[in-house]
């Protein structure tokens, strides 16, 4: 995968912050940037799916059928914890 430049603005204590915390974890600024942005880029593909999900189960039945409900309780009872 290619490497590509940008340029952004950021608060200026945001940006000694990050500098600092490069030098502490030994790595460059790109380095940081990169794993601080696909961090977000993942937290927030994950917060898409789960509104997917809730979309799509807002209209099914989640209740838990009681017959099996009672099974897994039974099987339950007869474990030694």
């Amino acid at each position: 995968m290619r490497n590509l430049k940008t340029a952004i603005s950021i608060p200026e204590n945001i940006f000694l912050q990050a500098d600092e915390t490069a030098k502490m974890l030994g790595l460059n600024r790109s380095r940081l940037y990169a794993t601080a942005i696909a961090e977000f880029l993942e937290k927030h593909r994950e917060g898409s799916v789960k509104a997917k999900l809730n979309e799509i189960y807002a209209h099914e039945n989640s209740q838990v059928d009681p017959i099996f409900n009672k099974a897994q309780m039974m099987g339950l009872a007869k474990e030694d914890w």
